[in-house]
């Protein structure tokens, strides 16, 4: 359920001149808005290491401020669905909690202490005793713990003073470079549906933007342009915004794909359209296409890929889901991957084996002990931010972040477009190993199997789109009557590209998530049908074509490129067109279409099947039923 509260507060004359903040904890999602109707960021509810309560209502409060009216949308759902993480079933009798609401003010002094602690602690838990910087570090917590007085808060500046010193020290010019873009990986579906997925993505990047303004150097990076397109329809305020941030280098738009798609079922056509819309949407919207195939999360990379990314305009492609190998660790880093075709993309593979960490100086630590390839290049990306509606990055993250931007016992750490990141490996790399055909995934092993009535769907959609344009086009190419249903085609291929997600088609999704989709496809089969029917028409229409009744044969075409021989059921024909087989359930005419030429055409009667041997059904002697044909 979703539940509104209204909000009304009055800031007290005791926080002038302070940065007041609006503490709101539903024990679930939330999102602010204004009185005026525009989203102002998302909130994670609970006491989870990613909970998000804070909202900033003023970075300097006056000494006589005036009531404000906000309101708090509460989606009663964790940030993973209302399961049990675990892919189980929404539970409809989960509760949540609203904890007081209060308004508080930061003691900004007392947080850097605490965030300069906890860099300080990370550094002793990951470095070994036998390295110089770990008893410094020691040392300098020892001291700030002899420093600080709680009676006095005037201690807190000794401490910081005494913290200042450890990070002072810098790292060396040969040190490994950390180029980190946050971002926060929302599955367009998995263990909630489509339509949480659109509040989802509100609430993260509405959060994501109010950080972007906070922090000067800062960039975020988001993919999938289905996502983007919603943002677009549904809160258009904030998409404006976005834009905005786009223009300017800070919100990365990136991808090139509709969205985050399976890579072992879809067909070639359709991974060539999640381009094609992908692309399309960010040149139309954003003025350029993307030059990174980004695709952290999916299960498996089919070999077509390299091909068809440098077609669609890209040159590199991020993943990171190999490291997740439960047979064997994939070998490589950074590499080049070489598609059927010889074509060949620039690879890399986040050696802190993660897409939503958490910054963390034991992941960048591990950026450079992990990198496989690091004699051939000396640099590595991370990505950083809670995902699938976390909001992304928080600001103690990119605290943390800050103070370990250069800093001796790390590597060197930069905010980066991922782009600067491939494009400087690309120019400076020695000798990188190249990687021939299918990027095989060793885990989520049941994707072929799981769903079996959706993977049927998709595949019926993507033949029957392919119908309609190929007859359409030829229409039109012949001067027929019939206008190219050019808007519609695009509609359902967006709806076949989305349903193509790597949660959704793969099997890994709630049962919600299916409901939705069979709803989609049913859509598109039924629009997909009428506009194949239309261009026949168009096409045949003058060839004459008569009622049932009166039908002596079939003209029948044939829409792939090899000859076919098949058995074609025409239901409500059978007494025109005085075949001896018929189905029984609807009386369809059952005739054979022998060596139908490909994108041929064929005229099909009964005079086609006296030579056919019908299939024969008896119970054999152990009272066995036998279905025997010719074969």
């Amino acid at each position: 359920t979703t539940h509104w509260v209204r909000v009304t507060l009055q800031i007290p004359s005791e926080f002038a001149g302070k940065e007041v903040r609006l503490l709101f904890n539903p024990g679930c999602e939330s999102m602010v808005w204004s009185a005026d109707g525009q989203p102002l960021q998302g909130l994670t509810g609970g006491s989870g290491f990613d909970r998000r309560h804070e909202f900033i209502l003023t970075s300097k409060a006056g000494s006589k401020e005036a009531k404000r009216v906000l309101y708090l949308e509460v989606a009663c759902n964790g940030m993973f669905g209302l399961g049990d993480y675990l892919i189980g079933p929404p539970d409809p009798n989960r509760h949540f909690t609203l904890e007081p609401v209060e308004l508080v003010v930061k003691r900004p002094k007392a947080w850097a202490l605490y965030h300069d602690m906890t860099v300080l602690q990370q550094i002793l838990d990951e470095l070994s005793k036998e390295s110089p910087r770990w008893w410094q570090a020691l040392s300098t917590a020892d001291k700030v713990m002899t420093a600080y007085d709680a009676a006095d808060e005037s201690s807190v500046d000794d401490c910081l003073e005494i913290t200042r010193e450890f990070f002072k020290a810098k790292t060396g010019d040969a040190a490994h470079q950390v180029y980190a873009i946050g971002n926060c990986h929302i599955d367009t579906a998995w263990l909630w549906p489509y339509d949480e997925t659109k509040r989802k993505i509100a609430r993260s990047w509405s959060t994501q933007l109010g950080l972007l303004e906070r922090y000067p150097d800062y960039m975020f990076a988001a993919s999938q342009a289905q996502q983007f397109e919603w943002l677009k329809e549904l809160y258009p305020g904030l998409f404006a915004r976005v834009k905005e941030q786009i223009k300017q280098g800070r919100f990365i738009p990136i991808g090139g794909t509709w969205v985050e798609m399976d890579c072992n079922i879809p067909s070639g056509e359709s991974l060539v359209r999640q381009f094609v819309l992908g692309q399309g949407f960010f040149e139309e919207n954003f003025g350029e296409r993307c030059k990174v195939f980004w695709l952290p999360d999916t299960f498996g990379y089919s070999s077509q890929l390299p091909q068809i990314v440098r077609l669609a305009g890209a040159e590199y492609f991020f993943t990171q889901k190999l490291s997740w190998n439960n047979i064997n660790k994939f070998p490589h880093t950074t590499f080049r991957w070489v598609g059927l075709d010889g074509s060949d993309v620039l690879c890399h593979m986040c050696p802190a084996e993660t897409y939503t960490a958490e910054a963390k100086a034991s992941q960048l630590i591990s950026s450079v002990k992990k990198h496989k390839d690091i004699g051939y290049t000396n640099e590595s990306l991370y990505l950083y931010g809670f995902g699938d509606g976390g909001g992304g990055p928080s600001e103690e993250m990119l605290e943390r972040m800050a103070r370990m931007r250069d800093v001796n016992a790390l590597p060197k750490v930069k905010h980066a477009h991922p782009n600067e990141f491939y494009d400087h490996v690309d120019k400076n790399r020695k000798d990188l190993v190249t990687w021939n055909g299918e990027l095989y995934f060793e885990l989520h092993r049941g994707t072929y199997t799981s769903q079996a009535k959706t993977k049927k769907q998709n595949r019926q959609s993507e033949y029957i789109l392919r119908d309609v344009e190929m007859l359409s086009t030829i229409a039109r190419g012949l001067g027929k009557d019939l206008e190219y249903p050019a808007a519609e085609i695009t509609r359902l291929w967006k709806l076949v590209c989305l349903n193509q997600f790597h949660d959704v088609i793969p099997g890994s999704s709630i049962e919600m998530v299916y409901k939705d989709s069979d709803a989609i496809y049913a859509d598109v089969l039924s629009s997909a049908r009428d506009m194949k029917e239309k261009a026949v028409v168009a096409l045949f229409g003058d060839s004459g074509v008569c009622a049932a009744e009166e039908a002596t044969g079939m003209l029948v075409f044939n829409s792939t490129s090899w000859p076919r021989t098949d058995v074609i059921a025409v239901p409500g024909m059978s007494q025109g067109l005085g075949v001896n087989q018929v189905r029984k359930q609807d009386q369809a005419a059952l005739m054979v279409a022998a060596a139908v030429p490909g994108g041929g055409v064929q005229v099909v009667s009964s005079a086609n099947d006296a030579d056919a041997v019908p299939v024969s059904a008896y119970r054999d002697s152990n009272g066995l039923v036998v279905l025997e044909n010719l074969y």
